[in-house]
């Protein structure tokens, strides 16, 4: 079962921490954003396996869109 990880407000990605096949733990920082002038890290939720990143450097998100996900 896959999870997606989900930007947590509008910002811009500053920094992809991860690449895709990396084997990332529960809390293991994956992204960097920039929001309000702020770098606010973008955790993993669970163990798993970096399958598709959806974004790149320097992308704007929304709140809620799929940056990247996990098997």
């Amino acid at each position: 079962m896959s999870t997606e990880i989900k930007a947590p407000m509008t910002g811009k990605i500053v920094s992809i921490v991860v690449n895709q096949g990396d084997k990332v733990s529960a809390d293991d920082e994956v992204i960097i954003m920039d929001a309000m002038k702020m770098e606010i890290p973008v955790y993993a939720p669970v163990d798993g396996t970096v399958s598709d990143i959806k974004v790149k450097e320097g992308d704007s998100v929304k709140t809620d869109q799929v940056l990247m996900t996990l098997d």
